[in-house]
């Protein structure tokens, strides 16, 4: 894509309401509008994160054998009152009436929903187990939005329901979206650590949330250091083999928010004990029959009895991601993004468009590496190299290649790493082949 050509309108200066950090660089890149209170519009910068953010997500959910389908956002009404959870629900959910005066809603959460959808197509046990996911935009009516994307009322979110015959296989379907998540979120150099939570108005017994740490996290989180250095992307796991060692493994090790922790009773020494902010990006619950029971969602059992299915639900707030993202890679240049979620790949900025040969250097490299699959920003902007440097750092894109006369006479281009700065100088004749070799790492 040619910078001269794309949409993407950044700024220069932090608009007034931008109190966090993410919320700043992500109106400052141009990759978000705000349409009205918690709400935002997603510009082509912003849209193509959270697209690669929601692929990460659903592959790692179709590796542990889920399903994806697609429910509607607007759900009646009839539905939440069979559950019991219409009236309880409270004021962030908007309810809404259509012209034939039938009561509906915006749904915050799709227990309900999918507990029909389930109840009216499976009637044997042997059907089970099943896990429906979707990636669908939610909204909560939230008092007081803030924050930009990490606390908005309109939101993206994977949300998936696991439904099993008996607890002993509804545990197995938990631990199978526990491993899921850890995977996820490491996929996107992120170091999750999972806390034992309260389950809430979700319900249920059993519920574990998953904290990414961030020096500008909401809350302060505890945990074993051993977490630091635990890599789940090196476990090779079976997700049809008893997943139970390894989730008992994994909760083994010391985590606990601020609100758990108590400094008195902490099992493990000063030493071994790691303070740090956390940012909550993902949430799963396993909750017997709380929503099948009520809404007669059985099946016929081995012996012909009839049973109510044992369901989880499991999320992941996929928009609210993308700020987190943010808060966890950034300095004060802007944003540094991990390669898995990177808008794009190679930022290409030519130093001197009215120099012929620096102009067909840029030409040449863009359209293969446009060839070779690797998503390309060319800034052939007429704009300053202070402008364009400032830019690319901004927008946080990891590999910046640097076109200018000097490096022409001698053979190379320079490259720039985001993450670390390091600046290199590579021959011109390799830079195409260096990536292409990266491509997909």
């Amino acid at each position: 894509m040619r910078l001269s050509q794309y949409f993407l309108p950044l700024l220069r200066e932090t608009p007034s309401e931008a109190q966090i950090v993410s919320h700043r660089l992500m109106l400052r890149a141009g990759m978000v509008r705000q349409s009205s209170a918690g709400i935002y519009s997603w510009l082509p910068l912003g849209l193509r994160v959270l697209r690669k953010v929601e692929q990460i997500v659903r592959e790692e959910q179709d590796r542990s054998g889920a399903q994806e389908i697609l429910m509607p956002t607007i759900q009646p009404a009839e539905l939440w009152r069979e559950s019991g959870r219409y009236d309880d629900y409270g004021k962030e959910m908007l309810r809404i009436t259509d012209r034939h005066e039938r009561e509906m809603l915006y749904g915050p959460t799709n227990e309900e929903q999918v507990t029909v959808i389930v109840r009216d197509a499976i009637r044997s046990y042997r059907d089970l187990p099943k896990n429906l996911y979707h990636i669908q935009w939610k909204f909560r009516d939230e008092v007081r939005p803030r924050f930009g994307v990490m606390r908005g009322r309109e939101f993206l979110m994977k949300d998936n329901y696991s439904f099993d015959l008996d607890r002993a296989g509804a545990k197995h379907s938990y631990n199978k979206m526990f491993v899921a998540y850890l995977r996820t979120f490491a996929r996107m150099g992120l170091k999750a650590i999972p806390m034992r939570a309260d389950t809430g108005p979700i319900g249920g017994d059993l519920s574990h949330e998953f904290q990414i740490l961030a020096d500008t996290g909401e809350s302060e989180v505890f945990c074993d250091k051993r977490w630091l250095e635990a890599d789940v992307l090196a476990e090779h796991l079976d997700y049809d083999g008893d997943l139970e060692p390894f989730f008992q493994q994994w909760t083994s090790l010391y985590a606990a928010t601020d609100e758990m922790h108590k400094p008195e009773g902490c099992p493990i020494s000063e030493e071994q004990l790691v303070t740090a902010r956390g940012i909550e990006v993902g949430h799963i619950f396993y909750f017997g029959n709380k929503y099948s029971k009520p809404m007669g969602a059985v099946v016929t059992g081995p012996n012909g009895e009839e049973v109510a299915l044992e369901m989880g639900s499991y999320g992941i707030g996929v928009s609210r991601l993308v700020g987190a993202l943010i808060e966890a890679n950034h300095d004060d240049a802007g944003i540094i993004w991990p390669e898995s979620v990177a808008p794009f790949r190679i930022g290409l900025i030519n130093l001197r468009n009215a120099d012929e040969k620096c102009r067909a250097t840029c030409e040449d490299l863009y359209g293969k590496f446009r060839t070779a699959g690797i998503d390309v920003l060319y800034d052939d902007r007429d704009e300053s190299a202070g402008a364009k440097f400032a830019a690319m750092d901004l927008i946080g894109i990891p590999d910046q290649l640097i076109v200018g006369p000097r490096g022409l006479a001698a053979g190379n281009i320079e490259h720039k790493h985001r993450r670390t700065g390091q600046r290199t100088d590579l021959p011109l004749d390799s830079a195409i082949a260096r990536f292409a070799a990266h491509q997909g790492d």
